[in-house]
């Protein structure tokens, strides 16, 4: 469980990325800025103006010079008070600010617990808190636009509409039930009212699949029979030689990942080795591995020689995938054959056609892994979203739908209503544990 933080305290983190850099800033925020800033600067800088000063360490000699900048509360990032301290980037004179700053009455603060005062102190929810860490760690272009949205308030706002529309329809919901012979009538418009919201809510959630799939990726693994070109095929995708390419058989021991993007949406491709029967330790270990992999997957890379087509060894590996796995089977090596680059229908449903050593037909199962991942064009602009918005999201359109179902008894409506409010509470974190809080912060770096 993730300790709770000391609120009352002044708090005090390097802000820049580690290593030597040009700038280099130490944040402190608190009640105690004034002390700190009478320390380390001999005066407390004019509010929300670049003052150029000296910063000084302990013992009370220079260590750096740069600008300081004081945010008074609550016109700052926390709420509070608020210091900045820029200066140059060196890693050794960044650590005797920060000790500076701990010796006049800071603590070192823990990751993630500025935005938490952010969001604590009202300045951010919990979506716009989550997604500074999401735009911080975003690995496409599209990602961190998408994270941008989230935190300039867009998905909050959509979930804002939908909880002001369940709290307008529970009122009239109430409201007949308290006097059910003024409103006789009022069923109809209710029944209308709660379409309109379920329609709403599923237009969220597909924003939300495709922000959390710009967020979180597709997990792709490479599979089949030894020397079927799966290594090949990793190297065509990434685009450089990452895996080993020879005519032996077995030669891929252990799962190789790579990350890749395709139209901005990133794919975590995994080559495992050849599935086969094996006497070797080693490649029995690796063979394992790779049924794991399979297991974890979002999606299947069935690959086959294309000069072969389907054997019974490829329809007995098919067989033991799991049901619920995305499969996309790949007929490799085609430029050995008559056969051209395509799409098609096989037994297992799709099928693509490509060379992965000459890259024809390599266009076609990206936009296969596009189509597996659920991603539509269109939904670029689609804020970033995480998991457990999904999950919420799904909660939420459940207890909608079974509102639908039950219009003949208006409390039960009224129940669902309530129970779908308190999931969309969650996503901006008006309704979250301590716990919950603990979770998402202590994933950020220190210093935000």
């Amino acid at each position: 469980m993730a300790r709770r933080p000391r609120l009352a305290d002044t708090i005090a983190a390097i802000a820049t990325a580690q290593g030597r850099a040009g700038i280099g800033i130490v944040r402190v925020s608190g009640a105690g800025v004034g002390d700190v800033a009478r320390q380390l600067l001999g005066f407390i800088p004019p509010a929300r103006q670049t003052t150029r000063a000296a910063f000084r360490g302990e013992g009370g000699s220079v260590v750096d010079e740069g600008l300081a900048l004081h945010f008074p509360a609550p016109r700052s990032y926390t709420g509070e008070d608020v210091l900045e301290l820029h200066g140059h980037g060196s890693p050794v004179a960044l650590r005797l600010i920060l000790k500076a700053c701990v010796s006049a009455g800071a603590r070192l603060a823990e990751p993630g617990e500025f935005t938490r005062r952010a969001f604590l102190n009202g300045k951010l929810d919990l979506v716009q808190a989550e997604s500074v860490a999401d735009l911080i760690e975003a690995a496409t272009e599209k990602a961190a636009r998408s994270a941008a949205r989230s935190l300039s308030g867009v998905f909050s706002a959509e979930i804002s509409r939908l909880a002001d529309g369940l709290t307008e329809l529970r009122a009239r919901i109430e409201a007949v039930l308290d006097f059910p012979d003024e409103d006789v009538g009022a069923i109809p418009a209710l029944g209308g009212q709660l379409e309109t919201l379920c329609e709403a809510l599923a237009h969220v959630q597909a924003s939300a699949k495709q922000g959390n799939l710009l967020r979180a990726g597709l997990r792709v693994v490479l599979a089949g029979e030894p020397n079927v070109g799966k290594s090949s095929l990793l190297n065509r995708l990434a685009g450089e030689e990452l895996a080993i390419v020879t005519r032996i058989a077995g030669t891929t021991r252990d799962a190789l990942r790579e990350t890749i993007q395709i139209d901005g949406v990133p794919l975590h491709v995994v080559d495992t080795a050849g599935l086969r029967e094996s006497a070797d330790p080693l490649e029995k270990v690796g063979i394992a591995r790779a049924w794991q992999e399979i297991e974890r997957a979002d999606a299947v890379i069935l690959l086959a020689d294309a000069r072969e087509g389907v054997t019974g060894r490829v329809r007995e590996i098919r067989r033991r995938f799991p049901a619920s796995v995305e499969t996309i089977t790949v007929m490799n090596k085609i430029d050995l054959t008559t056969l051209t680059p395509g799409t098609a229908t096989c037994e297992f449903g799709v099928s693509v056609r490509l060379s992965a050593k000459t890259g024809e037909g390599i266009d076609c199962l990206r936009d296969e892994l596009l189509r597996a991942a659920g991603w539509q064009e269109g939904v670029e602009d689609a804020p970033i979203a995480r998991e457990r918005h999904v999950l919420a999201l799904n909660e939420a359109a459940d207890h909608l739908a079974c509102a639908v179902q039950r219009l003949d008894r208006l409390e039960l409506v009224a129940e669902e209503l309530r129970l779908a409010h308190e999931s969309l509470g969650r996503i901006t974190g008006r309704l979250s544990s301590d716990d919950l809080l603990g979770e998402i912060f202590s994933r950020f770096c220190i210093g935000k």
